[in-house]
C-alpha cells in the first residue's frame, strides 16, 4: 500500500540564515524588500516558519548555494525529518560504525538510493551493537535516508565527535528535566590531574557523556569504565570514549551506580565524578547496611557522601579520586560525623573552592574534593589541604605590559571562568602539599593545609573560604598602604589614558539608512588565496607517534594563546601539556585570531602582535593569516569578531562553536579596508584602555575596603 506524501518540511528564519550563510538582519531584509520572497507557511506572527523547499528554490534563483556545515545540516535534517525506528539510539551506533570507514566509503554510501542506503546503515549500525550499552535493535528505512546521508557526511567531513554532538543534542534537548549537564573540559582536565602519576584504570560511576574519562584517556589511563543512569549518556559516553581514545579498553554501564554497582569487584587506580546533586531518592533504606560505608552511613539528605564512600571503596589502597560536589556538603549539620570520620581517618586530602559559574549549577560555587584510600601502615595525615580558587589571588598582564593584581569573588556569572587561572592555582598549591605537606606554609587568602586536630570541632565546617582566610595580623599596615597608593596612582594614569581614548571624535552616520556590501565567507577567501585558516589538531587526533619533542623553541617549550587571553587581552598564558606537535602553526604578528566558542564576555577576535609572535594558539582559538597584499589584518579582525557575524557562524544549544570557514567578510577595496581597521584599531585600543581602568579600580576599592575594615589604613584627619 501507498504510503501518503511526507508533509513539507518548514524551517525558522534562522536557520534559513544557517542554510544560506548570512545574518538573521540579512534574512529580514530580504523578506522586506522582495516580493516573491516565500510567503511564511505556519508558526506564529512572530515565529514564522517556511516552506523548505520554497525557500531552497528561491535562494537558488539569486545564486545563494547551501552553506551550512554538515553538522548544520545533520541538526537541520534530525529536526525535519525524525527518525522513527530507535529514536537517536541507532545513530549513535551508526556514527561509531561509520567513523571507521574511509571518506571514499562513506561518500559512496551518501550516493546510495534510498532502499540501498538505509539496509547499508542498518547493517553498519548492528555491527557495533555490542559495543554499546543498551543497545536495542537497529531499525532504519526509507524514511530515514535523508537523515541518513546528512549523518554520513557528517562524519566524513568532521568527524564523529561532531556528528555524535548533534545527535546528543536532540536526546538532551530539556537538560533541565533530565537532569544531565556536560562537565565543561577545563574542569575535567582539572579534576584529571589532581590524581598524582598516571592511572592506568580509571573509574567514573556517573559518567554522563564521558568528558572526565577522556580527561583521563589524555593522562593516558588505557582502561575506562563508566556508569550512568540514563541509558542515553551510557551510549553517548561508551561511543564518545571510543572515537577519542582508540586505543584504551572502553566498557559502560546503564544502571544506577548506588543501588545496582555495574563494577563491584573493581579495584581502580582512581575514580572521577560529578555526581548528581540533592537527590533524596538515592536508597538510603535498601542500603543502609551497605559494606561500601566504611565511614558511617551517609543520611537521607546526603547523597553526595554516599558517592563519596562509593569512590573510595572503587580505589586501590594509595589511590585517589576527585569529585566534583556542592559547597553544603562541606558544612551541612546531617553530614557532619561523616566528614569527621573521612577527617580522622586521612581519606579526606582536600577541599577546593571554584569560582561562581564554573559549572552547572551556575549560581553555586562547586567545590572538588580530593580522597585518597588509606594504605595500610601507611603515613599518618595529619592536614588536609584547602584552596580558595574563587578569591582571585592571579597577576593580570595587561596587553600594555602593566602587572594588575585582581581579587575577585563572586564574579559576574555571565563571565567565562579563568581556567588557566585556577587551574594553576589549584594544581601548584596540591603539588606542593603533596611533596611535604608538614612543611606547606600555604598562601594567605587562597591556600592552607588545616590541622586535622583543628578540624575536628563540633561542626566539621571544610568550607575553603573559612579556612584559607587571610588573618588580619598577617598584613603589614606600611605595605599596604604603599601598595593602595600606588594602584591608586596607576589608576589615575589609566583614567587619563581612558579619556583621551574616548574623546577622539569623526564617527559620522552612513546616511539614512545601514550600508550594505557583498561578502564572502572565509572558505571563499582561503580558496581565493586571500588567507590562510590554520588550524592545531590535538594529541587525540594526531597519532601517538607523533607527540611534542622537548628543546628550546619546540612546542612543549611555547606558551599558548587561550580564548580567555582574547577576551581578556593579556598576553598567552596558556600551558601546551602535550598537545601539539612540531607541524602546530606558531602566531606571527598580524595573524587574526578569533575565539571558537562565542561568548558576550569579551572581543572575540584581535590581532596578533609582538608579545604574541611564538606563541601557539590553543584549541579553542581559530588562526587566520591574511595576505597584506589583500586583506587589511584589522579590517579583517573586526568584522571577524562582530556579533551578528559569529552568531551566524555559530552552532550549538549551550555552548555555541564558531565554524571560521562560515564567517563573512565585506569585499572592499583595499584602501577602504584600511581606514575600517584603522577604525576597528581605535576600539580596541578603547576597549583595552577601559578594561585597564576597570581592573585597577577594583584593586584600589579592595585595598582601600580591606585597609581600613582590617586596621591597617586610617581615614583622613583620624
Amino acid at each position: 500500500m501507498s504510503q501518503p506524501p511526507a508533509p513539507s518540511a518548514q524551517v525558522t528564519a534562522a536557520e534559513i540564515s544557517r542554510i544560506a550563510g548570512v545574518t538573521r538582519a540579512t534574512v529580514s531584509n530580504w523578506r522586506r524588500r522582495h516580493e516573491d520572497f516565500p510567503e511564511p507557511s505556519g508558526g506564529t506572527e512572530s515565529s514564522p516558519l517556511y516552506d523548505l523547499e520554497s525557500v531552497r528554490a528561491w535562494l537558488a534563483s539569486r545564486g545563494h548555494a547551501s552553506a551550512a556545515t554538515p553538522s548544520e545540516e545533520l541538526r537541520t535534517t534530525l529536526r525535519l525529518h525524525a527518525h522513527g525506528g530507535g529514536g537517536t539510539s541507532d545513530l549513535l551506533l551508526l556514527v561509531l560504525a561509520a567513523a571507521g570507514h574511509s571518506p571514499e566509503e562513506l561518500t559512496a554510501a551518501t550516493q546510495l538510493p534510498d532502499a540501498d542506503l538505509a539496509a547499508r546503515a542498518q547493517r553498519d549500525a548492528a555491527s557495533t551493537a555490542d559495543a554499546v550499552p543498551a543497545a536495542e535493535t537497529v531499525r532504519f528505512d526509507t524514511g530515514d535516508a535523508a537523515v541518513l546521508r546528512a549523518l554520513y557526511a557528517c562524519v566524513r567531513d568532521e568527524g564523529g565527535q561532531a556528528a555524535l554532538g548533534v545527535l546528543a543534542e536532540r536526546e538532551l534537548e530539556d537538560s533541565a528535566a533530565s537532569g544531565a549537564y556536560q562537565t565543561p573540559a577545563p574542569l575535567a582536565d582539572l579534576l584529571a590531574h589532581l590524581v598524582p602519576g598516571s592511572p592506568a584504570r580509571v573509574l567514573d560511576p556517573a559518567c554522563g557523556s564521558g568528558t572526565l574519562l577522556a580527561a583521563a584517556a589524555r593522562r593516558g589511563a588505557r582502561e575506562l569504565y563508566g556508569q550512568d543512569t540514563l541509558p542515553v549518556q551510557a551510549r553517548r559516553s561508551a561511543v564518545s570514549l571510543m572515537l577519542t581514545a582508540p586505543e584504551a579498553t572502553v566498557t559502560v554501564h546503564a544502571a544506577d551506580s548506588l543501588r545496582a554497582d555495574a563494577f563491584p569487584g573493581l579495584v581502580a587506580d582512581a575514580v572521577l565524578c560529578n555526581p548528581p546533586f540533592g537527590v533524596r531518592d538515592w536508597g538510603h533504606d535498601e542500603l543502609a547496611y551497605d559494606q561500601r560505608w566504611a565511614y558511617g552511613v551517609p543520611p537521607r539528605a546526603e547523597s553526595e557522601l554516599a558517592w563519596v564512600q562509593h569512590a573510595l571503596a572503587h580505589l586501590t589502597p594509595g589511590g585517589y579520586a576527585a569529585l566534583l560536589l556542592p559547597p553544603a556538603t562541606a558544612g551541612r549539620a546531617s553530614g557532619r560525623r561523616v566528614r569527621a570520620e573521612l577527617v580522622r581517618g586521612g581519606a579526606l586530602r582536600a577541599v577546593i573552592a571554584l569560582p561562581v559559574g564554573a559549572a552547572v549549577p551556575l549560581h553555586v560555587g562547586l567545590q572538588i574534593w580530593v580522597l585518597q584510600r588509606p594504605e595500610p601502615g601507611g603515613p599518618e595525615r595529619k592536614s588536609v589541604l584547602f584552596v580558595d580558587t574563587a578569591a582571585d589571588a592571579a597577576t593580570a598582564v595587561g596587553r600594555g605590559g602593566t602587572a594588575v593584581t585582581a581579587r575577585t569573588r563572586g564574579a559576574s556569572r555571565s563571565a567565562s571562568p579563568d581556567w588557566e587561572g585556577i587551574t594553576a592555582r589549584a594544581l601548584d598549591a596540591w603539588r606542593a602539599f603533596t611533596e611535604n605537606p608538614d612543611a606547606y606554609e600555604g598562601e594567605p587568602g587562597v591556600a592552607h593545609a588545616a590541622g586535622v586536630v583543628d578540624l575536628l570541632d563540633d561542626v566539621v565546617d571544610l568550607t575553603p573560604a573559612r579556612l584559607v582566610r587571610t588573618s588580619r595580623a598577617e598584613v603589614d599596615p606600611a605595605e599596604l598602604s604603599v601598595e593602595a597608593d600606588a594602584t591608586r596612582r596607576n589608576l589615575a594614569e589609566a583614567a587619563k589614558s581612558l579619556a583621551r581614548t574616548a574623546g577622539q571624535e569623526g564617527w559620522s552616520a552612513a546616511g539614512t539608512s545601514a550600508r550594505e556590501w557583498r561578502t564572502a565567507t572565509a572558505s571563499d577567501l582561503s580558496r581565493g588565496g586571500a588567507l590562510t585558516l590554520l588550524r592545531t589538531q590535538p594529541d587525540s587526533v594526531r597519532s601517538r607517534g607523533q607527540a611534542a619533542s622537548g628543546g628550546d623553541g619546540r612546542p612543549e617549550t611555547r606558551a599558548v594563546l587561550t580564548g580567555s587571553d582574547i577576551a581578556t587581552g593579556s598576553g598567552p598564558t596558556g600551558e601546551p601539556m602535550g598537545l601539539y606537535d612540531d607541524t602546530a602553526p606558531v602566531i606571527a604578528v598580524g595573524d587574526v585570531l578569533v575565539r571558537a566558542v562565542a561568548s558576550t564576555d569579551g572581543p572575540m577576535a584581535r590581532v596578533a602582535g609582538k608579545e604574541d609572535v611564538g606563541a601557539l594558539p590553543g584549541p579553542q582559538v581559530h588562526l587566520f593569516r591574511p595576505d597584506p597584499a589583500r586583506l587589511d589584518a584589522w579590517f579583517l579582525a573586526g568584522f571577524l569578531g562582530a556579533e551578528e557575524n559569529i552568531a551566524g557562524a555559530s552552532t550549538g544549544s549551550t555552548a555555541l562553536t564558531v565554524s571560521p570557514g562560515r564567517l563573512r567578510v565585506p569585499l572592499l577595496p583595499l584602501e577602504e579596508q584600511r581606514r575600517y581597521g584603522e577604525a576597528f584599531r581605535h576600539v580596541h585600543a578603547l576597549r583595552a584602555a577601559a578594561q585597564q581602568a576597570t581592573r585597577l579600580a577594583e584593586e584600589t576599592a579592595r585595598l582601600l575596603s580591606g585597609g581600613l575594615t582590617g586596621g591597617q589604613l586610617l581615614p583622613r584627619g583620624t
